[in-house]
């Protein structure tokens, strides 16, 4: 059974896949990066999940009330924890991000659980319909987007606190 869920997943999910590995393994190390860029990663795991849960359980009732308290309360927890990653750089208009494995965690936390839903809701249809299954899906997509949102708000505080012009010279 394993083997057909892999044959049967379409192309476009591995590549998904690579991305995310590719832009995991890129937030490991060092680097200089402009502050806008620093939107992309939050922005494509919301709308990787946001995307996932609409076309399984819709966008409203429980689903995105679970996805809403468990955002709300893993960014709020995140964001008050601030940044300690943001550091002046060198180069105009970017800031030092200091390396980290946990991107590339939650990104994969993202991906499986999407992947597992996915195959979950096409082995038993009827659970699109099961509240429970519903919540607990789009609860865990809220705790990892919650973590990716309250993770960028710690990020562009931590850039508003940087010494004039160190940033954005």
């Amino acid at each position: 059974m394993l083997i057909q869920i892999l044959t049967h997943t379409p192309l476009y999910v591995w590549a998904i896949l690579a991305f995310l590995v590719y832009r995991g393994m890129a937030a490991m190390r060092d680097r200089d990066v402009e502050i806008r860029k620093l939107v992309i990663i939050p922005a494509v795991m919301l709308v990787l999940s946001l995307q996932d849960m609409s076309t399984k359980f819709g966008l409203g009732g429980w689903a995105l009330a679970a996805w809403t308290m468990a955002a709300a309360g893993v960014a709020l927890a995140a964001g008050l924890a601030g940044s300690d990653r943001i550091a002046a750089s060198a180069v105009p208009g970017h800031v030092r991000v200091r390396g980290s494995r946990l991107p590339l965690v939650m990104m994969m936390a993202v991906f499986v659980t999407k992947y597992v839903a996915s195959v979950t809701v096409a082995v038993a249809p009827h659970l699109r319909q099961d509240t429970l299954f519903a919540c607990i899906v789009c609860g865990l997509f809220g705790v990892f987007n919650g973590w990716f949102i309250g993770r960028l708000a710690g990020d562009l505080a931590a850039v508003r606190m940087l010494p004039a012009g160190a940033a954005i010279a």
